[in-house]
């Protein structure tokens, strides 16, 4: 049974449009089709939509990656800004080395503080004025809860006429230049303090270590003091500091002796003789003070 007509048989295209179809057969000369070359032209088909979509999807990529390097040579345009942490980073000029060189900086020391004894251990630097009046201001000392009237004043520069007992020939001995000394009073209780003044250090400890229990400055009234320490039983001490020895001798202005008893007159002479070592010590803070300041 034939379909159509005769001539050249052409293959169905089932892709085609039907219109578009031409008449088919088998080449046998029934109208069967030919199932294999179908296959193998569906087959065809279907790989080059293959190819289509690979290569579409590459160029699709290739489009996204140019995309991406626009966008970021864009951010890093002159002419854009950009707050993200990269735009807030130096140039790699800009970034301290590691092995950067450090500035040094030459070693300095304070110098040390001047001693205040320095300046009362040498004639030669002991240079502030010295008196009395100086080492020994005002009209009355405190000393705790104590006051003490301040009474006549002497400087004298024989020193030996100025002290008793076995004194005159230490101060003497030792190359004393000078005797001051100052009377401080209460009630019946006398203190007559003395500093005997040498050019050096090493005389004052020499004189302080020959003087012994004999060795006693002598005792200065007037001026509203009655005499005293003259007959009676009195107490002295003896010490140095720096190029200065310091005395005292205590007693009562009534004539009475010392004894052990006698508390008030032991602590009058503790308190002048504590009087002069800070004084003299003073005078050599003093004397250091403006030294640095100079």
């Amino acid at each position: 049974m034939s379909f159509g007509q005769g001539g050249p048989q052409s293959q169905w295209d089932p892709w085609k449009p039907q219109s578009q179809q031409q008449p088919w057969n088998s080449g046998d000369g029934d109208n069967t089709p030919d199932w294999a070359a179908l296959a193998e032209a569906s087959e065809a088909r279907a790989k080059r939509r293959r190819l289509l979509f690979i290569g579409g999807g590459a160029l699709a990529t290739v489009a996204i990656a140019s995309a991406v390097a626009v966008a970021v040579v864009s951010a890093n345009g002159s002419g854009q800004a950009s707050d993200g942490p990269s735009s807030q980073l130096p140039a790699t000029a800009d970034i301290p080395s590691s092995t950067a060189t450090e500035p040094s900086f030459a070693p300095t020391s304070a110098p040390p503080p001047l001693d205040p004894k320095d300046f009362v251990s040498s004639a030669k630097k002991d240079k502030a004025p010295l008196s009395p009046d100086l080492l020994f201001p005002g009209t009355q000392l405190t000393m705790g809860d104590t006051v003490y009237k301040k009474g006549p004043t002497a400087d004298t520069r024989t020193c030996g006429s100025a002290a008793q007992g076995t004194l005159p020939k230490v101060l003497d001995a030792n190359d004393c230049t000078r005797l001051l000394r100052v009377t401080y009073t209460k009630g019946d209780t006398a203190v007559t303090v003395g500093v005997a003044v040498f050019d050096t250090e090493a005389q004052a400890a020499k004189a302080k270590k020959q003087a012994d229990k004999k060795s006693i400055v002598r005792s200065l009234s007037g001026g509203g003091v009655k005499s005293f320490c003259t007959g009676a039983v009195c107490r002295s001490t003896t010490n140095s500091y720096g190029r200065y020895a310091y005395f005292t001798v205590a007693g009562f202005t009534n004539g009475k002796n010392v004894t052990e008893k006698s508390t008030a007159v032991f602590r009058a002479g503790d308190d002048l003789a504590e009087f002069a070592f800070r004084q003299i010590r003073r005078r050599g803070e003093a004397q250091a003070s403006a030294a640095a300041e100079g």
